[in-house]
């Protein structure tokens, strides 16, 4: 055999290697993302229905999906570094999640700022001589949301036969607060014990006001720590950018050298651990 015969011998081997190579490859990519797209659609349908939305999460996934490819051929072509696309591409997967954190913490936040007027409200009724039930009724017709999504839906699973305490147990479950469960074992020791559930929620109302009270006082004593929080962790990377486009040759070796890559892993680890360590040191439980 000559040695031509032996160099397209070798090609045409190594040609079909690399053809079964990225069979394999694009192969696992569509069972990967065939199996992350059934996590990422399950998950979301249930984020959704506890805001109350009724969005398809099909949709919701081809949106993230794009937002993801975009991000990274953004940040590739304007870095021109495979890593920073690489890392946007990641961040950007990871963005789903901080919103849903972000918006079911706002939502917990607003029903417990609603609560204190909604038991002096209930409180009032049965007070009237309403019965809970018309009491609750009475509610939602003038409850904002998200306070009156939930006793809507608390109502409607008693109207199809579930007990208050099931139904309340409910509530708890969709809102895991401690202002939630004080309320909730108020009114149950109430309708249990057979004392008076008006009073009981006036004074329930009047806790929690007060407990919502010295949280924001708290939130506003903590909020320059938080503040100096951010603005120590965003002052490297800004500094970083601006070194950046002074003095391009010399940051060339922070993004395009392993050394400067293992340099940018340490840096963004430190980062988060210490934002992490403030808004600890901040955070007061009440």
């Amino acid at each position: 055999m000559s040695a031509t015969s032996m160099l397209m011998f070798i090609t045409c081997v190594a040609a079909l290697a690399a053809a079964i190579l990225a069979w394999l490859v694009i192969d696992i990519g569509i069972v990967t993302m065939a199996s992350y797209r059934a996590h990422f659609t399950e998950r979301t349908r249930f984020q959704v229905r506890e805001f109350f939305l009724f969005i398809d999460p099909a949709k919701i996934f081809m949106a993230h999906a794009a937002l993801m490819t975009l991000g990274a051929i953004v940040a590739g072509l304007a870095s021109g570094s495979v890593l920073v696309a690489a890392t946007v591409c990641g961040g950007l997967a990871l963005l789903p999640r901080a919103v849903y954190a972000w918006l079911r913490l706002r939502r917990l936040r607003q029903f417990e700022e609603q609560l204190p007027d909604a038991l002096m409200m209930l409180a009032g009724a049965l007070r009237a001589g309403l019965s809970l039930n018309m009491a609750i009724s009475q509610l939602v017709v003038e409850a904002p949301a998200p306070l009156g999504q939930e006793f809507t839906l608390m109502l409607r699973e008693q109207r199809l036969g579930v007990t208050l305490e099931q139904s309340l147990n409910g509530l708890v479950r969709r809102i895991p607060t401690q202002t939630t469960i004080l309320v909730v074992s108020a009114m149950r020791i109430a309708t249990e014990t057979g004392g008076g559930l008006a009073e009981m929620l006036e004074r329930t109302a009047n806790t929690v006001r007060s407990r919502l009270q010295i949280e924001g006082k708290i939130r506003a004593l903590t909020a320059q720590g938080k503040l100096q929080a951010w603005i120590v962790g965003l002052l490297p990377l800004l500094l970083m950018l601006v070194l950046d486009h002074m003095e391009p040759d010399a940051m060339a070796q922070l993004w395009h050298t392993r050394m400067g890559w293992g340099a940018l892993a340490v840096i963004i680890t430190l980062e988060c651990l210490g934002i992490h360590v403030i808004r600890r040191i901040v955070a007061i439980d009440v």
